[in-house]
């Protein structure tokens, strides 16, 4: 697979990364086996299509996914073959659901090596925007994680554009005393085009790597809920998992899905496939994060490596897609 700069640092990443939220969670009907060989099956997979980055976050299975990717790293994959992002900040408390104080963050990267079994992580994001905390203090703990070795590079993930930019700008505020953000996690794809409004263009502007999640719609894009079709074991057809779907399900949304449909069957590959290269060949994107429920899916969306979306497709894509921008927001997308 090919390997990517993420942002300007010297950091490579693999052009399709690894996501691992579904690692820890319960097994779907008709899959028997244990969450440990569902995620070995996966890392395998990824892993002998050439992939190195895998992200995971100390919330994922409120620790699990960390817990059973550090597991994995000691018999099926070597820990140096990798290049392990994990993230802080984000916790489940409905009075408070970010803390970006020093002290918390610090805890958190503490137990995350723990979990991993490792003694540095080689991108370690904030998880979300803290308004309590002073933004200074929260890049404090990055520069303290760097600074130790227990981090190799420093990133955020669901900050909006000025929180980005007010974060990126702080850290390049005195080079060389500061480390620069190497990375910003967002979700992209082509039923959420928000990011084009200003996080990346900020991400572009400021020399950060764009890490979209979600880049096949919530696994909308994949075409498994066209004509109202909620597939067994899908989110769609899962009671706790529904509403994360619906938002994706409405006409706007399967119109695109339908052309996404129809490059595919031009193509002669899958729309996850389409979507997948759509999202991953976007200016300023590093690596899209595939999270799969199977190691069949995985595989599926990662033969996207293979394809390059010719430019008329691109095109027709760009514009069924196309999200409404309002004043005083711009399209920077053709940048």
């Amino acid at each position: 697979m090919e390997q990517r700069q993420l942002g300007r640092t010297g950091l490579r990443v693999s052009r399709i990364g690894l996501g691992t939220l579904t690692w820890a969670g319960p097994a779907h009907d008709g899959e028997p086996a244990s969450a440990e060989s569902r995620a070995a099956e996966q890392l395998k997979t990824f892993w002998e299509a050439g992939g190195t980055l895998v992200d995971t976050a100390d919330v994922y299975g409120d620790g699990g996914a960390e817990y059973l990717l550090g597991r994995l790293l000691h018999g099926l994959v070597a820990r140096r073959d990798l290049v392990i992002a994990t993230k802080a900040g984000s916790v489940a408390d409905p009075e408070r659901p970010a803390n970006g104080s020093r002290g918390h963050l610090l805890d958190a990267l503490d137990a995350s090596l723990e979990r991993l079994g490792t003694d540095h992580v080689d991108l370690w994001q904030v998880h979300a925007f803290d308004p309590v905390t002073p933004l200074e203090e929260t890049l404090h703990a990055l520069e303290l994680a760097v600074g130790s070795g227990r981090a190799r590079y420093a990133g955020v993930a669901g900050f909006c554009g000025w929180q980005l930019a007010k974060a990126a700008t702080w850290q390049l505020a005195a080079p060389g005393a500061r480390v620069r953000l190497a990375g910003a996690q967002v979700e992209y794809s082509l039923l959420q085009r928000g990011a084009e409004r200003e996080v990346l263009p900020a991400a572009r502007d400021l020399g950060l790597g764009l890490l979209p999640s979600s880049p096949l719609g919530r696994g909308v894009l994949s075409g498994k809920y066209r004509g109202g079709a909620r597939p067994a074991g899908s989110r769609g057809a899962s009671e706790r998992l529904a509403a994360f779907v619906e938002p994706y399900l409405g006409p706007a949304a399967a119109s695109v899905v339908d052309a996404v449909a129809t490059a595919a069957d031009g193509l002669a590959v899958t729309p996850a496939q389409v979507a997948l290269a759509w999202v991953r060949d976007r200016p300023g994107v590093a690596a899209p994060l595939v999270g799969a429920r199977t190691a069949q899916q995985l595989a599926e969306a990662l033969s996207a490596e293979a394809l390059t979306l010719p430019d008329e497709i691109n095109r027709a894509l760009d514009d069924v897609s196309a999200p409404l921008h309002r004043y005083p927001d711009h399209d920077w997308s053709a940048l």
